[in-house]
């Protein structure tokens, strides 16, 4: 296994695996996600495009299994960073760590923290105070909550990471087996850089 921040031609040849990861990972609980595609390769231009995003990789071989990214929050979704209005943060303070995904079979191996590694140095790099994510929020009582579903808080937390009260964004997505997308809420995280 390693994990590696990717540039130039590995990104560019990792895209479209990355695509499709986001597509296998978010199927699952909590994010029920029904992915397209052709979304996923729009989505991940920026990443490719902007000189302040990172993509990290993670590799069984030559394999990817896993990635995540960031970029500074002023260059991603106005509706994310809209969120943080309230807060008097100025968004040029903030790197946002997007999506992390990773196949069932390689977590619980540090590949989790070697993507925040990479972020977070990303972070560091470009003068930002704060990095920041966010998770969606689902019912407790959802029923398509798995019985032995463990929320990724306390790994979160041990990262130095905590709830950013009120700071909550809304984001529109085709749940499995539904025709419509609906909004779902996503519950931002913080933490300062030292």
């Amino acid at each position: 296994m390693r994990v590696d921040a990717l540039s130039g031609p590995a990104l560019e040849a990792a895209l479209d695996r990355v695509a499709e990861l986001r597509i296998r990972v978010f199927r699952d609980w909590p994010y029920l996600y029904d992915g397209d595609l052709a979304y996923e390769r729009r989505y991940m231009e920026p990443y490719r495009d902007n000189p302040r995003a990172v993509v990290a990789g993670a590799f069984d071989g030559e394999t990817l299994v896993g990635a995540a990214t960031g970029m500074p929050m002023e260059d991603h979704a106005d509706d994310f960073a809209r969120a943080f209005a309230p807060t008097g943060i100025n968004l040029s303070e903030i790197f946002y760590c997007a999506e992390s995904v990773l196949l069932p079979d390689y977590r619980g191996r540090g590949v989790g923290h070697r993507f925040f590694d990479i972020r977070e140095g990303k972070a560091a790099e470009l003068g930002r105070r704060y990095v920041t994510f966010c998770g969606v929020q689902r019912p407790v009582d959802h029923p398509a909550r798995p019985v032995n579903y463990r929320p990724l808080d306390g790994f979160w937390r041990a990262r130095g990471y905590e709830p950013l009260p009120g700071v909550v964004a809304e984001f529109r997505w085709k749940d499995l087996g539904q025709t419509e997308e609906t909004a779902k809420p996503l519950q931002f995280w913080i933490k300062e850089l030292t």
